[in-house]
């Protein structure tokens, strides 16, 4: 009799324990389909997008949710937990990424840009340094596996223009993205280094006017490089996508000038490091002037945070170095990552102290003896003001004239 009442509370336990489970389940595809509304939602609102995500091929749920946790610890609870798990997972693996969307109003711009960008790790980076990815499965490292996803994913953006850093396999990218109408060049960095950066455009929307390399191993400024290149859009035999009439826009507003560059890593030499964006943005400008004082789109690799004196410098156009540590220019000592959530800001980072420069130190990031404050002539803006994230590797800038 004992045995059978045990047998019974066990499985009203089991039972109990499969409900619960259940309910935990339904939580979790409820929890779902309000951010899929919230998400609906702020397309309504907004006019303008960062990029628009219905537009995209939906991706793996993984980049999304978090794992559900088990709710009971009955071994036939989480099997038929796990069952059921398995198949959410490949019923909704389709669902796409939680996209942030722009507030910034361009509703009256008639040339729309998708630019992209990624520093997709070089095969050669991989092999010299295996320590950094013990942790990663070598299939994920494999570069025949990589390149092919690399492609897929850029293509769900529609992109106009592609901006890669750490490129040492430019061929097996260009013969990919060939396919997909586009065209690209590329720059490798100088010294021992073997990759670069590339820069790739579709053919049907751009010409290309100019291209021209920056190598700043010619300003004593290590290996990196940069590349610029002014983009002509190509004519819509006057009318838009939708069969109307634009409007005249003015030639110079039809070109633009792209910068791609990936600047050094090393965080204790902030003196470097702004000498290259010091030497990226002067040559940008002067190309703008050249054609016109043409749009700026400035895009790469800074290795800087947004709370950074680097950041401050592009955004706001002047720093005075006397007020910044050398190695705390890029911010990555001074605001480790932590996973936490980071705005990017332009406020001024105050010092309570002066910090000393040599005067070699000086030379590298000013370009003068003497001279502590540093000035550039492009008014530049964020693409991604007051954009929540965890890591800002990437910053995007652009100098806006006419109408895009």
């Amino acid at each position: 009799m004992r045995k059978k009442q045990r047998r019974q509370l066990l499985e009203e336990k089991s039972r109990a324990a499969v409900k619960r489970s259940h309910t935990c389940f339904e939580q979790f595809h409820y929890n779902k389909r309000t951010k899929r509304q919230k998400l609906v939602s702020s397309e309504t609102e907004t006019k303008t997008l960062t990029l628009k995500a219905e537009s995209l091929p939906k991706l793996p749920i993984s980049s999304r949710f978090e794992a559900i946790h088990h709710c009971s610890s009955s071994s036939s609870s989480s099997r038929a937990h796990k069952k059921r798990q398995n198949r959410s997972n490949s019923s909704c693996s389709g669902a796409s990424r939680k996209w942030v969307f722009s507030s910034y109003d361009c509703s009256s711009y008639e040339d729309k840009v998708v630019i992209v960008s990624y520093n997709i790790l070089g095969v050669h980076n991989v092999a010299k340094h295996p320590n950094l990815y013990l942790n990663v499965p070598k299939k994920f490292l494999e570069w025949d596996r990589r390149k092919d996803l690399i492609c897929e994913e850029v293509n769900r953006y529609n992109a106009s223009i592609l901006c890669f850093q750490e490129v040492d396999r430019f061929k097996d990218l260009d013969d990919l993205l060939h396919k997909d109408g586009f065209k690209g060049v590329y720059k490798v960095r100088t010294g021992d280094s073997c990759d670069g950066c590339a820069l790739f455009w579709k053919e049907k929307m751009f010409t290309l006017l100019h291209e021209e390399n920056i190598e700043f191993q010619d300003f004593g400024l290590r290996d990196n490089v940069a590349q610029l290149c002014v983009l002509k859009m190509k004519h819509k035999s006057g009318s838009d996508s939708h069969g109307k009439p634009s409007k005249t826009t003015p030639m110079r507003s039809r070109s633009l000038v792209v910068g791609n560059t990936h600047v050094l890593f090393n965080p204790k030499r902030g003196d470097i490091k702004l000498g290259q964006v010091r030497v990226f943005l002067e040559k940008a400008y002067k190309l703008s002037q050249e054609f016109g004082s043409i749009p700026v789109i400035l895009i790469g690799d800074f290795n800087s945070l947004p709370q950074s004196a680097m950041y401050q410098f592009l955004a706001s156009s002047e720093l005075n170095i006397q007020f910044h540590d050398r190695r705390r220019i890029s911010g990555q000592l001074e605001y480790p990552s932590q996973g936490r959530e980071i705005r990017a800001q332009n406020k001024d980072i105050a010092r309570p102290l002066m910090f000393t420069w040599s005067e070699e130190e000086l030379v590298l990031a000013t370009g003068n003896k003497g001279v502590t404050h540093l000035r550039h002539k492009l008014n530049l803006c964020s693409a991604y003001p007051g954009v929540p994230v965890s890591l800002l590797n990437l910053i995007v800038l652009s100098r806006s004239f006419g109408h895009w």
